[in-house]
């Protein structure tokens, strides 16, 4: 059954004070709207239970790239064409930007937004794993001001966050440390463009000669979160990539995860490709002491 537009109420203040007060005097009753890719979803397809939107689309307080020293920090309102586009995220978070490309089309990307992506909280959502592995922080703002939390704990189950009723997202902020680790990502789904992840990875890895010294590996679709494996990266440091090392992390990836069957996938089949894409990694970090991937 499709949406009454006239049972909705859509308002668009024109600064981030006004909405965070709006928010705070009807704490839950305002759902803030940014690009409304996936909103608008819900709203043809009927099933759209908020009926009082506040536009957040336009406020410049959530909007742009700002560059310091030691980090980026990426407002909510910035679009997956804006994250594209930007030099130093192309350069420094290639995962990121190359999770920017994979999400829809080209419409939605003009539309849709990192703090949206973030809020939706879908754990098949292409930005998130990224943002795990660069560890990013939020910095949530309400009319109390503002506070700065990890990402990394910000999902509590599905759809569930850390996120008050008064509070938005203002921006993401990522450290500036990761320009000389090899970074690796996939995407696995039915077909190229514009789908759903089955399965999906964001990874991290330095050595120092033939040693791991650093590793961060994110999963998306096989949990009701986004998943970081801390338990697999902390056995995998201090140690040579080799293949008994590779097919223990096969094993132990696939066995950490928490999938689920539905109309894009299967359990098993989840759980099985998530093995193999950390084992892919690790292959491919492992050869980079001998020069045979190139760091993209």
């Amino acid at each position: 059954m499709r949406a009454n537009p006239g049972d909705f109420e859509l308002i668009a203040p024109d600064t981030l004070g006004a909405v965070l007060s709006l928010l705070a005097d009807a704490p839950g009753q305002w759902l803030p709207i940014a690009g409304g890719t996936d909103v608008m979803v819900q709203y043809a397809a009927g099933n759209l239970t908020a009926k009082k939107l506040v536009s957040v689309v336009n406020l410049p307080e959530l909007q742009g790239v700002e560059i310091s020293e030691n980090e980026i920090r990426i407002g909510a309102g910035c679009t997956y064409t804006g994250l594209r586009a930007h030099d130093v995220v192309a350069r420094e978070f290639p995962l990121l930007a190359k999770a920017a490309a994979w999400t829809g089309g080209i419409a939605n990307q003009n539309r849709g937004t990192i703090g949206g992506n973030i809020v939706n909280a879908s754990p098949a959502a292409d930005s998130l794993p990224a943002l795990l592995a660069y560890e990013a922080e939020l910095i949530l703002v309400s009319i109390r001001g503002e506070r700065r939390v990890s990402y990394l704990s910000f999902h509590t189950g599905y759809k569930k966050m850390k996120l008050e009723s008064d509070e938005l997202v203002r921006s993401v902020c990522l450290s500036r440390k990761f320009e000389d680790y090899f970074h690796y990502s996939r995407k696995v789904g039915a077909r190229n463009a514009q789908a759903i992840s089955k399965v999906s990875i964001a990874a991290l890895g330095r050595l120092r000669g033939e040693i791991v010294e650093d590793v961060r590996i994110a999963l998306g679709s096989v949990a009701a979160v986004p998943l970081r494996l801390i338990d697999v990266e902390r056995k995998i440091a201090g140690k040579i990539v080799g293949p008994m090392l590779v097919e223990w992390a096969r094993k132990t990836a696939a066995a950490a995860v928490q999938p689920i069957d539905d109309i894009r996938s299967t359990a098993r089949y989840r759980a099985a490709v998530a093995g193999n894409l950390v084992a892919e990694f690790l292959q491919q970090l492992g050869a980079t002491s001998q020069g045979h991937v190139d760091r993209d």
